[in-house]
């Protein structure tokens, strides 16, 4: 069997061209290593602190503490290394998911495989919208219109020819300006279909040679990324202003400018929030990977801060709300209606058997596999000879033509919309209206219907199918139940106060049965496509106010839906599939696109790809969105409010002239138990209960706005005054290592009360066994909080001592009293699941 053969390679042949040739994938940026992230790490202004806190001590003479800092910061780093690491992993896992894949013929056989396999001599299948992955000949199916403006910058779609007996072709850089049978990698298809046998992949194919890069998932910093950036930037510009303060302020005053150094360094350690681009990066990329779990993948990582606020899902109706997968089951001809599970009449049977000439031989699209599906079943045969020319769906013809050759004889075949097939027919008013009357009895029960209608001649054929006098055949009706999950996952929606319009290009009356199944709110009727065009902007944003279904839609009308809807001041999610649907998806606030059934460029204008195209996982997506929103904005409240109490008792102990409280290693300590609270134990958190029955989030809320400051200050300010005030108390009646044993105590205590609270919220249960992370970084402090009370050396090195039984009591209460005074209901004990 050669390269050449229709039934493709085989599946060894393909292994052993892709142990030859390599995989079929231009360079890509390298993933970091993990020593380009520790290099990256060390140069953040906390560890440069650390390292040199860590380099004081050691040049004082106190091996212990400069040791312990050194350790603390090699943990630190490796902290943030690990977290970094397991974004990165969790980045790689969506690149592979957002592969482009091809569909090619091995063994005889079709087969859906990620473009990194495509082979020199495989034998592929394009198709309009998508992108093509390889260097390729087209040898069989229509005249192709391809957009090479990726390569040669003209925008024009140029056609493509069938490829000659006999025709050998090299290595070609650019696309030559004649028309010929040369596909290139990175090129659109924008309409017809073919097959094509690959010649050149990777970095030997026009796109490779030349230095393109191929679309992967954009991982530029986000505006929230860049603006937390600029934040610490800013505030650790401002703490190590600050520590030069403290050093001359403990110099003048005390006249000790080495302990001067140490406070200054603890003060800005206490006061830089590194955590904050981490935590960023950290939920951004494990959110999108938690996404990818739920079928919804993540082009762009700043969309998820938009998807739980999502206020408005507009949906297509095939393969989103209904199974996409198409049943021929009804027919009518000039004898009657029947229906194709009983016994077919000749002329029934003649009409599924000219309904298969005007499919596709390798169908893609659902009704041409009903078509071809029904045909067996009933042991039609389509087709005895070969195509010859096909003539695609265009805006003014929106119906398939296909013209046969069988000897001397030609047969051209049409199917499409009916009111297309009746104007190719010459049809008069009267029949036209007897079969819209069976149309609308078709469209009531929820069927998608077509009409057929063929031609017979001789050796010569228009070079325009509206030119040839076509005879009706009749009418073909498709049933494509409701996914089962549609009608609760709409309930779900309405629930959380998002409005979910269906838009379809099918007949209204079906439209109408498909939404009203699923629960969609159907009292406004319908809008079709004609009445829409009619409606003058503003009249347009009104409707939308109360209308949830249109029918006969258009794509450039589903653009004109989004602005109306985004005017009404929605925060809009569209779907779509098709190439024409890219503007719409571009408009939208969230553009999604279908992974299935969706063109390639579609894919690549929206925010999203629907894994399985399915509605429930929209609504999957957007309680997701939801959740990690609020863990988000949960965790930067900790971190915020959790700062202030440190920064506080590193500095005010020295201004109202008390011994110090904090010094580096206290600071290094809290950090070590900080960093995986909120960028590991905040993120697991589940959604709460309610998350899905209050309605969206005003579209200018900010993730972390004036509100949540204010709580933060609150919260860390309470802090402040508990443990200061219990440091005051002992600094009176225990000795100085006492009382700061006494204070930290109740520091760490208030550290982990305060993380396990903000985490929960009001309606959690903190014994929830899916808190396991939380626990564990829990029993890791206090444990070694306890061997730092408990051992002499450890005590030394952080400057503290244990405090009397009394004391420690009223630390642990303090702790837990600072941390959860603002939590409305503790309720221990419940180990139920929560939503």
């Amino acid at each position: 069997m050669t390269d050449e053969s229709p039934t493709g390679l085989s599946e060894a042949q393909a292994c052993q061209k892709l142990a030859q040739w390599g995989a079929n994938a231009l360079p890509s940026p390298g993933r970091r290593g993990f020593a380009q992230i520790a290099g990256e790490t060390m140069r953040e202004p906390m560890f440069v602190l650390l390292l040199a806190a860590a380099g004081l001590y050691l040049f004082l003479g106190s091996l212990g503490e400069g040791v312990f800092l050194l350790l603390g910061a090699c943990a630190a780093i490796a902290l943030v290394v690990v977290q970094e690491a397991r974004s990165e992993r969790a980045l790689l896992a969506l690149r592979e998911l957002a592969q482009p894949h091809a569909r090619v013929v091995r063994d005889g056989l079709e087969r859906k495989v990620s473009s990194r396999e495509i082979v020199p001599g495989d034998i592929m299948l394009v198709g309009e919208g998508d992108r093509i992955c390889a260097d390729a000949v087209l040898i069989a199916g229509d005249i192709l219109s391809v957009d090479e403006s990726s390569l040669t910058g003209e925008s024009a779609p140029v056609s493509k020819r069938l490829a000659r007996a006999g025709e050998v072709f090299g290595e070609i850089s650019a696309p030559p300006h004649e028309v010929s049978p040369l596909l290139f990698s990175g090129t659109l298809v924008v309409r017809g279909q073919g097959v094509a046998r690959v010649t050149h992949t990777g970095v030997r194919s026009a796109l490779g040679r030349i230095g393109r890069s191929l679309a992967e998932i954009d991982q530029q910093p986000t505006p929230l990324q860049r603006t937390a950036g600029k934040l610490v930037g800013l505030v650790g510009a401002f703490a190590l202003a600050f520590c030069g303060l403290v050093v001359l302020a403990f110099g003048i005053f005390r006249g000790d400018f080495i302990a001067g150094a140490l406070a200054g360094i603890t003060t800005a350690i206490a006061l830089v929030p590194e955590e904050f681009p981490m935590v960023l990066a950290v939920f951004l990329a494990l959110g999108a990977w938690r996404l990818a779990t739920h079928k919804v993948l993540v082009r762009r990582s700043a969309v998820i801060e938009a998807l739980g606020g999502a206020t408005v899902l507009c949906v297509d109706k095939t393969g989103t709300l209904t199974q996409n997968h198409m049943r021929l089951v009804r027919v009518w001809t000039k004898a009657g209606v029947a229906s194709v599970d009983t016994a077919l009449g000749d002329e029934g049977r003649a009409l599924i058997a000219c309904a298969g000439l005007a499919s596709s031989v390798r169908p893609i699209d659902p009704m041409d596999r009903a078509i071809h599906e029904a045909a067996g079943a009933i042991g039609v045969v389509v087709g005895a000879g070969a195509i010859e020319r096909s003539w695609p769906l265009r805006p003014d013809m929106m119906a398939v033509t296909q013209l046969w050759r069988a000897g001397d004889e030609r047969v051209a075949a049409a199917k499409g919309a009916p009111e297309a097939l009746f104007r190719l027919c010459g049809l008069d008013d009267g029949t036209i209206a007897r079969l819209h009357e069976i149309i609308e009895a078709f469209a009531k029960d929820g069927l998608r219907v077509l009409g057929v209608a063929n031609w017979r001649g001789g050796t010569t054929f228009p070079e325009l199918p509206e030119s040839a006098s076509f005879a009706f055949v009749g009418l073909i009706g498709f049933l494509d139940p409701l996914r089962e999950d549609v009608p609760g996952a709409l309930e779900e929606a309405r629930s959380a106060g998002i409005q979910v319009i269906m838009i379809t290009g099918d007949h209204p009356a079906t439209a109408l049965a498909i939404a009203s199944g699923a629960g969609i709110d159907v009292a406004s009727g319908v809008m079709t496509g004609a009445a829409l065009a009619e409606l003058a902007f503003p009249a347009l944003r009104q409707h939308l106010r109360q209308g949830r279904v249109f029918a006969r839609i258009g794509p450039d009308q589903k653009l004109l839906i989004v602005e109306a809807l985004k005017a009404n001041g929605e925060v809009v999610a569209m779907t779509g599939d098709g190439v024409n649907d890219a503007p719409a998806l571009e408009a939208a606030d969230i553009g999604i696109a279908m992974g299935q059934k969706g063109a390639d460029v579609a894919r690549e204008a929206a925010d999203l790809v629907l894994l399985d195209d399915g509605f429930a996982s929209i609504v999957g997506g957007v309680r997701m969105g939801r959740r990690i929103f609020a863990n988000l904005r949960k965790a930067l409240i900790y971190i915020t409010a959790i700062h202030i109490p440190i920064a506080g008792l590193a500095l005010l102990p020295i201004l109202l002239g008390l011994p110090q409280l904090l010094f580096p290693m206290h600071v290094v300590l809290l950090e070590l138990a900080i960093d995986p609270t909120c960028a590991l134990a905040f993120e697991g958190e589940r959604s709460s209960r309610g998350a899905m029955k209050r309605p969206p989030r005003k579209p200018d809320e900010a993730l972390f706005g004036p509100r949540q400051l204010l709580n933060a200050a609150v919260q860390g300010l309470v802090i402040l005054v508990g443990v200061l005030t219990l440091y005051i108390y002992a600094a009176a009646t225990l000795t100085v290592d006492q009382a700061r044993g006494a204070a930290f105590i109740a520091l760490v205590v208030a550290n982990l009360t305060l993380a396990l609270v903000d985490a929960v919220g009001a309606e959690g249960r903190i014994l929830d066994p899916e808190r396991r992370i939380y626990w564990i970084i829990a029993g890791v402090l206090l444990a070694v909080l306890a061997m730092v009370v408990a051992s002499p050396l450890l005590a030394g090195i952080f400057h503290l001592a244990a405090p009397s039984a009394p004391y420690v009591l009223a630390s642990l209460g303090v702790g837990l009293l600072s941390g959860a005074w603002h939590w409305p209901a503790l309720r221990f004990g419940s180990w139920g699941r929560r939503a």
